[in-house]
């Protein structure tokens, strides 16, 4: 896999927005792969402030697009979110995005489907973190969010009664 950030747009968002896209690759283990490609992508652009108001867009790939099957040469064509966030954001002095001349962006591929409610909880894993123990403790996460929802009908009955 591979990530293509077009700084400055191109087609209808040249000059206007940021785009991201995602590439899949040809390697050495495609047959083990599961092919065509249909599983979640989410883009995080890190807001460096303790604010943390993270720019998070996701999208299910067409797995009727050539993009999404078993690459047949070195790369497939890219594709993902061609306004990704607007360039005029971005060029804002002291915008949260950028920090001394630096952006972080995650991009995440869920095996998984990680529900909306965790997405926030998963991009603020350490990004230095192993995949595998990210992948835990997102797991870990839903089945304590899992556990308070199952038990908060039962406290409310017993501060009622």
């Amino acid at each position: 896999m591979r990530a293509r950030l077009y700084l400055h747009g191109d087609g209808n968002a040249r000059r206007t927005h940021l785009l991201l896209f995602f590439v899949l690759m040809r390697g050495e283990h495609d047959g083990l792969l599961k092919f065509p490609f249909n599983y979640k992508v989410t883009f995080c652009l890190y807001d460096q402030t303790p604010a943390q108001r993270h720019i998070i867009d996701s999208f299910r790939p067409d797995i009727k697009s050539n993009s999404f099957q078993r690459p047949r040469s070195d790369m497939n064509i890219a594709s993902g979110i061609p306004k990704f966030f607007p360039l005029t954001m971005i060029e804002q002095d002291g915008n949260p995005y950028v920090r001394d001349d630096t952006m972080f962006i995650k991009i995440m591929v869920d095996f998984g489907d990680i529900s909306k409610t965790l997405l926030p909880y998963a991009v603020s894993l350490n990004p230095g973190l192993p995949t595998y123990i990210q992948q835990i403790m997102i797991k870990q996460e839903a089945e304590r969010r899992a556990q308070q929802t199952s038990t908060s009908p039962d406290l409310l009955r017993q501060h009622t009664e």
